[in-house]
């Protein structure tokens, strides 16, 4: 721990410090026995050590309660107040401090008043309680005073602690959202990629022609593949319904596969249209990879209350878990307040549902 904060752990106490002016005064001035000025001298350098250790552990974060210390501030305090008199009754001041920053709720105030009677008695004892009846009113008060900021203390360090933990939360949420967006992109580029480049290679000697223009949309399937990658680190890719569907043609169609396009219809949301987009191309990855399915078919019904989306194919996955794509797509419908659901099509086969509401908050986090 630096000294820094040392020492703004103890500028709780320091101003407290004031008060040992008048036992000071009172060593200087009294007759007594030069033992007993030592005695008394090196007793309250001891308290007042002990008590600045009590309340540096009482606002250091992490830090046990400093009981002993506690134990040897009431004892030194009450012992030196007992002996010497009304000029060191203001010791128990320190004390009603000290017990207000380290004892738990149920004992504090027993304490306090314990030491505001001490205090009270030493000053009585020498008639004095009239002209300074202040100080056992301080010991009340100081406790009242102290018990306030170690309350505060401890809501700031909460509150500090919440705002770390949304923090790593936050940081969490966007790991998770650009690692689901990677796997979308990279997962249907790749896939298209795989296919193209299969394709070529089986027609490099029959047909040269075929094969370079399948290298061809090999090279623009990487390109934007990689610009999509780049857009998703900006923060700022969007993916459209048109576009999916037209991606998704050229995919199927180097795989032998057929799709069947929704029919034409006026033009969704732009919010309702992207997350649409991820639906196709995640449903497009899962029929390459996985389905074996000869054909794909795509239907959406658009109302004034949002829009449906259903995709079925005639492959083997009717009965497929969800991976780890389909479970991000969910998210990602569920994030507009919308819903998926999955499972076998009538007759065989995999089909894919996605229901996304008209009114979706107009945010570039939930296309993404």
């Amino acid at each position: 721990m630096d000294v820094r904060s040392r020492f703004h752990q103890l500028a709780w106490a320091l101003p407290w410090l004031l008060f040992q002016l008048f036992p000071i005064a009172d060593l200087v001035t009294e007759p007594r026995s030069l033992g007993v000025r030592f005695l008394a001298g090196l007793a309250l350098a001891v308290f007042t050590g002990a008590y600045l250790m009590v309340f540096g552990r009482a606002f250091a974060p992490g830090s046990a309660p400093a009981y002993r210390h506690l134990a040897l501030v009431a004892v030194l305090g009450i012992g030196l107040a007992v002996t010497l008199g009304t000029a060191w009754a203001g010791l128990m001041i320190y004390l009603s401090a000290a017990v207000a920053v380290t004892l738990p709720e149920r004992w504090v105030w027993p304490a306090v008043l314990g030491a505001t009677v001490v205090c009270a008695a030493v000053v009585e004892a020498d008639d004095l309680l009239r002209d300074v009846f202040i100080l056992p009113v301080m010991c009340v008060l100081t406790a009242f005073g102290l018990r306030g900021t170690r309350y505060l203390v401890s809501v700031n360090g909460e509150l500090m602690a919440a705002r770390e933990e949304l923090a790593r939360s936050a940081v969490a949420e966007e790991r998770l959202r650009f690692a689901r967006d990677l796997h979308d992109l990279l997962g249907h580029s790749l896939s298209l990629i795989a296919l193209k480049s299969e394709l070529a290679g089986r027609l490099a000697e029959r047909d040269p022609a075929r094969a370079r223009q399948e290298m061809a949309d090999v090279e623009t399937a990487a390109r934007r593949a990689l610009a999509e990658v780049r857009d998703a680190v900006s923060g700022y890719r969007q993916v459209s319904l048109d576009q999916a569907l037209a991606e998704a043609r050229s995919a199927l169609s180097a795989a032998g596969i057929s799709l069947r396009p929704p029919a034409p219809g006026e033009p969704l949301p732009a919010t309702v249209d992207a997350v649409l987009g991820w639906v196709i191309r995640e449903a497009t990855t899962n029929v390459l990879r996985h389905s074996r399915a000869r054909s794909m078919a795509v239907d959406l019904i658009a109302t004034g209350d949002g829009a449906t989306l259903t995709v079925t194919d005639d492959g083997r996955g009717g009965n497929a878990p969800r991976g780890t794509g389909l479970a991000g797509l969910a998210e990602r419908v569920e994030a507009v307040g919308g819903r998926l659901g999955t499972g076998p099509a009538p007759g065989g086969g995999f089909r894919l549902v996605a229901v996304v509401p008209a009114q979706v908050p107009a945010d570039p986090a939930v296309a993404r």
